[in-house]
């Protein structure tokens, strides 16, 4: 298990959530820790208890849907520490609404924000990180990118292709001691319905009671922290919800007909 004491673990969606949450188990083991989000207040905010549980932490909020600024972003964020041993991209943005209802701008938003995103700035960081003698680059997918769940067409799209992605990253880059961690949650009692987008790209505002009724993100940072450290290739994280992973694998059948059946909420 790697230690994670005065490594540098960049964060992103961490100003609320799983994010946050993992960045208070990394600054009590004494990381140091860079932070981006969009909301510069509350990343603060974050950041002042990360130094209060022993850590040292530095903000860099961006709105990660402006792909073409990230070169900016990478660059400001290796000029801070000088690299970057472990970068969680955890940031995401999810969907409420049918997909022959939902605007093509609004699945453009999503797959920029949770697919082209976090690729762009793990390409732009690999060089470095080869350079460094390795590193890990962990990536929250979704159980919806198992399979594909209602009202989430844009989202369970974003979420595959981080699987097709990240693990050919990790077959092609391992004799460089990269390592990846697929995050993979079910239902986590974080803000992701109330920030999902509708049909028009306005904003879903409410918990859906799904989301309620799930493990609560200490929880989840407890396992995820845990798999970073032991660079595991994959950590599914969440309640009951977890066994479509494994109905969808060896059932996909009867996968098909209870997706078509559950409430998408």
């Amino acid at each position: 298990m790697q230690q994670t004491t005065n490594k540098v673990i960049w964060i992103t969606g961490a100003s609320s959530g799983i994010g946050e949450a993992c960045a208070y188990l990394f600054a009590k083991e004494g990381a140091k820790l860079l932070l981006t989000a969009l909301e510069k207040d509350k990343l603060e905010e974050v950041k002042l208890r990360c130094v209060d549980l022993g850590g040292q932490a530095e903000i860099l909020p961006y709105d990660l849907s402006d792909i073409n600024g990230l070169e900016v972003l990478v660059e400001q964020a290796l000029e801070i520490y000088g690299r970057v041993d472990v970068l969680y991209n955890n940031a995401g943005i999810s969907q409420r609404a049918k997909a022959g209802d939902t605007l093509f701008s609004v699945d453009q938003k999503i797959m920029d924000v949770n697919f082209f995103a976090p690729v762009k700035m793990t390409k732009l960081l690999l060089p470095k990180m080869i350079e460094q003698g390795g590193a890990t680059i962990a990536v929250t997918t979704s159980i919806s990118g198992r399979f594909g769940f209602q009202l989430r067409s844009a989202y369970s799209s974003s979420k595959h292709a981080l699987y097709g992605f990240f693990e050919t990253l990790h077959a092609e880059y391992y004799d460089n001691n990269i390592r990846v961690v697929i995050v993979c949650p079910g239902r986590v009692q974080t803000n992701i319905s109330f920030y999902a987008l509708e049909k028009d790209g306005k904003q879903h505002s409410k918990m859906d009671a799904g989301q309620a009724g799930g493990v609560t993100t200490d929880q989840a940072a407890k396992k995820i922290v845990k798999a970073i450290k032991k660079q595991k290739p994959e950590v599914l994280v969440g309640k009951k919800e977890l066994l479509m992973v494994y109905i969808k694998r060896f059932f996909p059948g009867w996968s098909r007909k209870l997706v078509r059946k559950i409430k998408p909420t």
